[in-house]
């Protein structure tokens, strides 16, 4: 290859050069779109998923035939009163007087109707120790937390003047308003907390005040207009509360890794002795193109919760994408514009003692940024690749081991919380005197005449050998809504609590127990629901998204790296790095929470199990973040093969020139999610523990260890594209304005390997 001027094209640089052109239009637009995505999204409101969208099957039908029937399900709500002792019974005048004045009080309070005596509805556990007062909230169910107050205050009157009995109310109304007033502040502080830590983290990176405050700026306002989009979207595919906090999580993320990369790369420029303008036209064209390159590869791995079929994943996707794309857009387009004003300005609020020129070395293309620890490491790499490669990929091996056992479920309220909270207590009570009593499993029938004798014939039928064929051990309720021809039965599984033991009792009433009775009745329907059931469909609609949603984030990335790199070699090395770093987080989760090893460490118990949702949520996830770095870092290996270095050179100066930057992005995600580790709820600790390892595995060990040394085991073979691809669209780009001498690079036949 002959020396001449490169060309600096694509869209990134496209992008930047007007943007710095029209510093002004562009910071203008940029406002002008965040303002009317918020005002847009805030007239319209937004639309979140409803129970009959959320799953398919038998929990999906009932959710339906309770929407077309008009019926709001009451909030239910159940007062335990048992005798601490050994001596008090049921039938004790003691017992009933306490019975006879929780039901006088809870009535008392207005706040609820459809009072039930445990003498009436036969609730009494079989020691005759345990009985429960029953009743439903007035109102609206999703609002019933906010009225609740009343009751529980009126209950605690009671239990005041019965010391000798243990008086306590638990149910979805005081549920809600205990976790609302337990973990509502804890959720809002870490979602608060997570902007002052990336900023104090971009403090230290940069050393520079207004550095510092240009992505997390970018970062937020990209978070604003995204909640305006979602709600215009949620018109078209409803949103939820869980789809903001990922993307709130996510968007501040990627948003501010994102303007890292750029910032880093302009500055290391200009420190290399290049203008303004110079320098800011080689970051549009390097850094930019590498934004766009992981963004979209990014958008790719969160649209494939699009194909689960599953409204929370969904959602969760279609936001996850939407602050993604938005966050790149910014990145490339006002972020320069920002620059082009700022200019030297850009330093202002320097820290010196934070950047001494003692950490800066120089070469002859001027100075830069260089860590001498990466290039203490990447030099005993690069020494024995093959055994770095052994070495790291068998350690990596190792942490995974333990996934190949994983249990998946949805984690009851005992294994969400511990003992951390009262009502956890109270819940463990109830399903001890009353198996499957607080989470019954709940059949919803449906029939042209609820009344007709042959369905009364078959709902006597159903209680009876729900009990009979030791599913449940009563009492089985039938609650008629005579006007809609609707029939709820509530049968409490036999295993409460423990899900596994319960779901056979749930199989017991959906595969025996119903064809053999309701199932018997012409045109009737009866779905079974509840939570047990919800688990289980849950379950099974996810098992079979896995192998889509796998297929769909792997092909694709695949082939974005393809393009992106016009390599091979590249693409298959980048998945295979990425499942490795995935397969470890899940290996940490599993024998962290699963099994619970070195749990207390991270503030969390063996619950023995991974909720049901989040493998398959971090997979998506980290596939997609995982990019940032490599795209990031891989790109400038290329730039540097591309200036005439040697492969191993070229890795050399890719991996330790990016090792600050990514280093800065890394501590920046994992402190994020790690503040998420520190909730109290199981889930979220798994959610926040499993991404913060993921993406320091994914920063250190894979971008600082294997990289490095398949690259350079792999030599000019990295650079390899048959030749029956090479009429692939070329989406590679140009990285320096100056002139560049390329070397012809041979494989092992001869042929010219493409870089």
């Amino acid at each position: 290859m002959g020396n001449r001027e490169t060309r600096v094209r694509g869209l990134a640089a496209r992008a930047g050069g007007w943007s710095a052109r029209h510093r002004w239009t562009a910071v203008g637009i940029w406002v002008l779109f965040v303002v009317l995505a918020m005002g847009l999204g805030s007239a319209a409101g937004r639309v979140d998923v409803t129970d009959s969208d959320q799953l398919k099957g038998e929990t999906h039908t009932a959710a339906r035939i309770i929407e077309d029937a008009g019926i709001e399900e009451p909030a239910g709500e159940t007062v335990l009163i048992q005798a601490k002792g050994g001596s008090l019974k049921a039938t004790d005048p003691a017992f009933r007087d306490a019975v006879d004045a929780v039901v006088k009080a809870v009535e008392g309070t207005g706040e609820v109707r459809d009072v039930t005596s445990p003498y009436d509805t036969k609730t009494i556990s079989e020691d005759g120790r345990s009985a429960l007062v029953q009743f439903d909230m007035r109102g609206d169910s999703d609002t019933a937390g906010e009225r609740v107050e009343p009751v529980l205050k009126a209950v605690e009157e009671v239990q005041k003047d019965h010391g000798s009995l243990r008086i306590e109310e638990i149910g979805g109304a005081s549920m809600m308003k205990t976790f609302d007033d337990a973990f509502g502040d804890d959720f809002q502080k870490a979602e608060y907390s997570a902007v002052p830590v990336a900023l104090g983290i971009l403090l230290i990176a940069f050393g520079a005040l207004v550095a510092a405050l240009l992505p997390v700026l970018l970062a937020i306002t990209a978070i604003m207009a995204t909640m305006g989009l979602m709600g215009l979207v949620s018109h078209v595919m409803p949103m939820s509360d869980t789809a903001n906090s990922v993307m709130l999580l996510v968007g501040l993320a990627v948003g501010v890794d994102y303007c890292l990369f750029y910032l880093r790369r302009e500055r290391e420029e200009r420190e290399a002795g290049r203008d303004a303008q110079t320098a800011l036209r080689v970051a549009a064209a390097t850094s930019g193109r590498a934004i766009i390159v992981s963004g979209v590869t990014v958008c790719v791995a969160m649209a494939g919760m699009l194909f689960t079929g599953l409204a929370e994943f969904e959602a969760m996707g279609l936001a996850s994408l939407m602050v993604v794309a938005v966050a790149m857009v910014g990145s490339v387009t006002v972020l320069p514009a920002l620059l082009s004003l700022l200019g030297e300005r850009v330093e202002k609020g320097k820290i010196p003692f934070l950047h001494p020129e003692s950490r800066l070395r120089r070469n002859r293309g001027g100075v830069k940024r260089e860590s001498r620890f990466w290039t203490a490491v990447l030099k005993a790499v690069l020494a024995r690749p093959a055994v770095s490669v052994v070495v790291a990929a068998g350690a990596l091996l190792a942490v995974a081991a333990p996934a190949v056992g994983m249990k998946t479920q949805n984690l009851t309220l005992d294994q969400e919380f511990g003992d951390s909270l009262p009502i956890v207590q109270t819940y463990n009570r109830v399903n001890d005197a009353f198996p499957g009593g607080s989470e019954p499993a709940e059949v919803v029938v449906k029939a042209d005449d609820i009344n007709a004798p042959e369905v009364k014939s078959a709902l006597a039928a159903f209680r009876e050998q729900a009990v009979a064929s030791g599913a449940s051990r009563g009492p089985v309720d039938i609650k008629l809504h005579d006007a809609q021809n609707v029939a709820f039965v509530y049968v409490p599984l036999v295993g409460g609590s423990d899900l596994d033991k319960a779901g056979e009792s749930l199989d017991k009433l959906r595969d025996e127990v119903r064809p053999a009775t309701l199932g018997k009745v012409d045109g009737l329907e009866a779905p079974i629901t509840g939570q047990v059931a919800g688990s289980k469909d849950f379950n099974d609609q996810l098992a079979g998204a896995v192998v889509p949603v796998f297929a769909f984030v792997v092909f694709f990335a695949f082939g974005l790296m393809l393009l992106s790199f016009r390599s091979l070699t590249i693409a298959a090395t980048s998945i295979v790095l990425n499942l490795l770093s995935v397969g470890a987080a899940y290996g940490i989760l599993v024998a962290v929470f699963q099994h619970g090893w070195g749990a207390s460490l991270v503030g969390a118990e063996g619950v023995g199990a991974i909720i049901t949702w989040l493998p398959l949520f971090l997979f998506v996830i980290l596939f997609g973040l995982s990019m940032d770095y490599h795209v990031f870092v891989v790109s400038r290996i290329r730039e540097a093969r591309l200036r005439g270095l040697t492969t191993k050179d070229a890795i050399q100066h890719g991996v330790v020139t990016t090792a600050g930057v990514v280093t800065s992005a890394a501590v920046i995600m994992v402190a994020v999610f790690a503040i998420f580790g520190t909730l109290s709820m199981q889930s979220m600790k798994q959610m926040g523990v499993g991404l913060a390892a993921a993406v320091l595995i994914d920063a250190t060990i894979i971008r600082g260890v294997l990289l490095p040394a398949v690259m350079a085991l792999l030599g000019e073979r990295n650079w390899y594209l048959p030749k029956w691809l090479h009429r692939l669209p070329d989406l590679t780009h140009d990285e320096s304005p100056e002139a560049v001498t390329r070397t012809a690079a041979r494989d092992d036949e001869g042929e010219r390997v493409p870089v």
